[in-house]
């Protein structure tokens, strides 16, 4: 016999924040994959590594755009990162409050690392001052 949709029971899972980080592992990764791999295909195999210098970065930097792009990266690597080292930890931490406690002081990690890292994209072109 199978159950109709009446006979079916909905159950409402009020989220916790091992719900809220397993949402946002999947739903930044539709914007961090594709992010890596254009950078990838960017910097690797259409400019190439071998001409890579000073002058092409600070070209690059120049352009917010490009800045902002980077600091996404930066934002979304560092946060799966986070929570893979979160997912692990949580295997040999017993405690329900050290959890929490880890957790948390990830999350100020990945919070604290993040922003020094958007802040020296965004903010640390000086286009005043020549590179030679």
């Amino acid at each position: 016999m199978t159950a109709t949709s009446e006979q079916i029971r909905r159950v409402k899972v009020r989220p916790n924040y091992d719900h809220v980080a397993w949402k946002w592992m999947r739903y930044s990764a539709l914007l961090l994959i594709p992010l890596v791999w254009f950078h990838v295909i960017l910097q690797d195999v259409i400019v190439g590594v071998h001409t890579m210098d000073l002058d092409y970065v600070a070209q690059r930097w120049a352009n917010i755009g490009w800045r902002v792009y980077d600091a996404l990266l930066l934002g979304f690597a560092m946060a799966h990162g986070m929570n893979g080292v979160r997912q692990v930890a949580n295997d040999f931490i017993k405690g329900e409050r050290a959890r929490t406690i880890m957790s948390w002081a990830l999350f100020i990690f990945w919070l604290a690392i993040t922003a020094i890292g958007a802040a020296a994209l965004i903010g640390g072109v000086r286009q005043d001052f020549p590179l030679n």
